[in-house]
């Protein structure tokens, strides 16, 4: 703590499809962002025009059950009212759900050890409605036992650059898979993966990957073959970001056990 600063930590969940992502776009103030509105917020509620810290920068169109922010205030406010006050201020499609004072040390990105993503497949005939904002509708009948076969080739250690676009030579493309599995719920199949960070578009453009294997475009020799050449760009054709939700940001302790 410096100068009578804490840090906070807020859970946050939202609707992305009317955002152009989480984090704010340089150049680009008439873009509204969830980052952009979460400040404006802490604004009207404390009066300090702060910067807020992501634990995953969700794309443009991406939704969140419980993304992690963080950000260090002089305000004394109580977490309870911190989480009220700033749902008085944002628009009804972002909403705090919990807020935590922590140690001053931690931090929402380095400190996670694991991030949940799922991705929505809405599997019939028929166009949706109501659900045409959270789901990717594929109208053809989907083998999801291949599919999820495939999926299991995920897990562990391994190079995804398979699975990301054109990367800076810099960007180290190995990543931790502890879960990779598809489930069919009726009309609805769902994708979950759970890993320890991802790379930019890795998820959508594995999900692109898994359909053609559920349309029998691809057999599932063919995705481990694929995933084995590490040449980026060669999943997909990667699919829309509204099916995407971020579960779940998971750390080692409890908010406020950081010390």
């Amino acid at each position: 703590m410096e100068n009578g600063l804490t840090k906070i930590v807020l859970i946050v969940e939202y609707d992305g499809t009317n955002y152009y992502g989480f984090q704010s776009q340089a150049g680009r103030p008439e873009q509204p962002t969830i980052q952009s509105e979460l400040e404006k917020a802490i604004y009207h509620l404390t009066g300090e025009a702060l910067r807020v810290l992501a634990a995953s920068r969700t794309d443009t169109g991406v939704h969140a059950k419980e993304q992690v922010v963080s950000f260090r205030t002089n305000s004394a406010l109580p977490p309870q009212t911190i989480v009220s006050g700033l749902n008085h201020y944002l628009p009804d499609d972002i909403a705090v759900k919990a807020a935590h004072r922590v140690a001053d040390s931690f931090n929402v990105r380095s400190g996670a050890i694991s991030r949940e993503y799922r991705y929505y497949i809405l599997n019939r005939a028929p166009r949706p409605a109501i659900k045409r904002r959270f789901a990717h509708h594929v109208p053809i009948p989907l083998d999801t036992a291949a599919m999820g076969q495939a999926s299991r080739m995920l897990v562990g250690e391994h190079d995804f650059a398979s699975f990301t676009g054109t990367l800076s030579t810099r960007i180290k493309t190995v990543r931790r898979v502890s879960r990779s599995e598809v489930e069919r719920k009726n009309d609805m199949v769902i994708f979950n993966m759970t890993a320890n960070s991802f790379l930019p578009h890795q998820i959508r453009n594995t999900v692109g990957a898994l359909i053609q294997v559920g349309l029998g475009k691809m057999n599932v020799q063919d995705f481990y073959a694929m995933m084995e050449t590490k040449k980026p760009a060669s999943a997909g054709p990667r699919v829309p970001a509204h099916g995407l939700f971020l579960m779940k940001v998971n750390y080692s302790r409890p908010f406020g056990e950081e010390n």
